[in-house]
């Protein structure tokens, strides 16, 4: 009888890696709190790539698309294809163009050159608008947003998106859709990355995220650092607050946006990506609005899956649910968003997508400096949930490094809970974070690490090697491994119970065998049944 190619894919894997050197597994674990350190020899960011770089400036005329960008719907037999059309504006007066004036129409078909079917969406245009004097407006192109429906699960289809009565359609473009939702099918690879911003160390970490061949992207989380800049321009800074203390808003110069969208195009017209908001999407301006930008340039497949907000959602993607979770909206278990997310939870069919990974921006494990605790929180609101109902894996970013736990539940090591990944470390501006809260004289005050939204949670352990302390005094144990480098993972999914998971080091010489980390994530469905019942997290 011929084996499950699965299981000769996971043999293969494991008989390549005994040869070279034995790739450990969570079943190992818990490992031995483990720290790569720095290199002061490196810099520890670089500047922005400039909006005068040819990789960002408009390469078509008006009104033919631009930024164009796909997106997953909640499952494989729809996908979201969006683009811009029109030119921006910034000004001390600006005029919105009329989304009315150029169709959202996408062409498609299965073989290249033909596109027998054609789909219509809807359009619309977004200002940021700033009530001081001296700070410029900006209102944005046309956004065109279209759904695509009845499609054949893992199939290649070739698409041209425009205006078809203006003759103004884009280029072919292709995509993959991805596999039906099953126990024996999933993506060829999934990218993570997060915090990625646009400079020279962003730009090498998608050169290096392309080179892997993903099928589906993951961005947990500030994306562009527009917010990084006054509206006038000029150049951009690693700390707002210290470069500019006199502005009067937190000021965002928003053609970064459109820089950042046409740089991502070659990538994103062809692959999925699914984002999550991060801080820096929060973008504040006249009137109390805020996350302007975010909400209108993206589509994820909200309504699909059950919610009310962009700010969270879920998607299938073969034998994987994926759910991205909102923390700058409100998260108690009071909230809209926890009802939701616990009947999301409660409808998955782990027989036929056994795997569900989670992600949202700020982590609830972190032993660096920065950030430290800041989402507390939102993990003693959650965290219960989502061990209720077996989460396996869980991406943040939000600190500038990477970070692997142990399995972990409740600050205390448990073979059932998920494992935590940190992958702040796409390459912005901010720099990387390389202070860790358990270094000497590196513990943050409890009057630090204050979040934009939400309250404060801060506490002290009450229990283990940290009891009665606010800080660790040697890395947790619940943290495995830490690099304060830039990067980004590939998460493989193998089969129901094995996926492999590597994170990339921009830093090392990037070939076949570079890798920053890599582990085997192995699910025990037998040993970590659901457990349905009352679980609460709390000290």
């Amino acid at each position: 009888m011929m084996a499950h190619p699965n299981l000769l894919l996971l043999l293969l894997l494991l008989s390549s890696a005994a040869a070279a050197e034995p790739i450990p597994t969570t079943l190992d674990g818990p490992f031995p709190p483990t720290t790569r350190r720095f290199d002061p020899s490196l810099r520890r960011g670089s500047d922005d790539v400039p909006l005068s770089d040819p990789r960002l400036a408009k390469k078509v005329e008006s009104p033919f698309p631009e930024q164009i960008a796909l997106a997953a719907s909640s499952s494989p037999s729809s996908i979201w294809i969006s683009w811009i059309t029109g030119d921006a504006q910034i000004g001390s007066d600006v005029s919105p163009l009329d989304p009315s004036a150029v169709a959202s129409e996408v062409w498609y078909g299965e073989e290249s050159g033909e596109y027998p079917l054609m789909a219509k969406g809807a359009a619309l245009v977004y200002s940021q608008l700033y009530p001081y004097e001296g700070l410029l407006n900006y209102t944005s192109g046309i956004i065109h947003h279209v759904r695509i429906d009845g499609l054949h699960p893992g199939k290649r289809y070739y698409y041209k998106c425009g205006d078809s009565s203006l003759k103004a359609l884009s280029e072919e473009h292709s995509f993959e859709t991805l596999p039906s939702p099953a126990p024996d099918m999933y993506p060829h690879r999934i990218a993570v990355i997060g915090d990625l911003g646009l400079t020279s160390n962003s730009t090498t970490t998608i050169d290096h995220l392309a080179q892997n061949d993903p099928s589906l992207i993951l961005m947990v989380g500030d994306l562009t650092y527009a917010n990084q800049y006054l509206t006038t321009g000029g150049k951009g800074a690693s700390c707002f607050s210290c470069s500019f203390p006199n502005a009067p808003i937190r000021e965002t110069y928003q053609p970064r946006w459109d820089g950042w969208g046409r740089f991502m195009e070659p990538l994103t017209s062809k692959i999925p990506m699914m984002v999550i908001e991060g801080n820096h999407e929060i973008e504040p301006q006249a009137g109390g609005v805020t996350f302007k930008s975010y909400l209108s340039r993206f589509s994820v497949p909200s309504q699909e899956s059950g919610s009310n907000s962009s700010f969270y959602y879920s998607f299938n993607a073969g034998g994987v649910h994926f759910i991205m979770l909102g923390a700058y909206v409100d998260y108690n278990r009071t909230g809209a968003q926890y009802a939701w997310l616990k009947s999301d939870l409660h409808q998955v069919d782990r027989e036929v997508t056994p795997w569900v990974v989670a992600t949202w921006h700020p982590p609830w494990y972190n032993s660096y400096s920065s950030h430290y605790q800041e989402f507390e929180c939102m993990r003693q609101q959650m965290e219960g949930l989502l061990y209720q109902y077996g989460v396996d894996v869980v991406f943040s970013g939000h600190v500038h490094a990477y970070e692997r736990m142990n399995r972990v539940f409740n600050y205390t090591l448990d073979p059932c809970g998920p494992v935590y990944i940190t992958v702040g470390d796409g390459g912005n501006i901010e720099q990387i974070d390389i202070d860790h809260a358990d270094d000497p004289e590196k513990c943050p005050s409890q009057s630090d690490n204050i979040p934009e939204f939400g309250g404060v949670c801060h506490l002290n352990f009450s229990s283990g090697p940290a009891k009665g302390k606010f800080c660790w005094d040697q890395q947790p144990e619940w943290s495995a491994f830490r690099d304060s480098s830039f990067g980004h993972g590939i998460l493989e999914v193998i089969n129901s119970t094995y996926a492999l998971w590597t994170w990339h080091r921009n830093q090392d010489i990037y070939g076949e065998n570079s890798t920053g980390d890599q582990i085997y994530i192995v699910r025990q469905p037998d040993k970590c049944s659901l457990h349905i019942g009352n679980v609460t997290s709390h000290n």
